[in-house]
């Protein structure tokens, strides 16, 4: 991600502006320190189905009613 100094993107704020508008993603600085992460905007249901996507295919099915097979040991002593 390219990185701006806050004073630069201030001077040259409509061409950074129409890049962010074509999908690219800048980390403004001050002083050498990261402040912000100017992003394009996204559609929200677009990104949570996004998000969803990538959790395919980690999840475990079957039965989530019945206990797990194995014993639980809780630690009472330490809640």
């Amino acid at each position: 991600m390219p990185q701006v100094n806050i004073t630069e993107f201030r001077n040259h704020l409509p061409h950074y502006m129409k890049q962010v508008q074509n999908g690219v993603e800048f980390l403004i600085t001050s002083h050498g320190k990261k402040i912000a992460r100017l992003v394009p905007e996204s559609d929200a249901v677009t990104e949570a189905h996004n998000r969803l996507m990538k959790l395919r295919g980690t999840m475990i099915k079957g039965d989530i009613i019945e206990p797990a097979g194995g014993e639980w040991h809780a630690d009472a002593d330490n809640l």
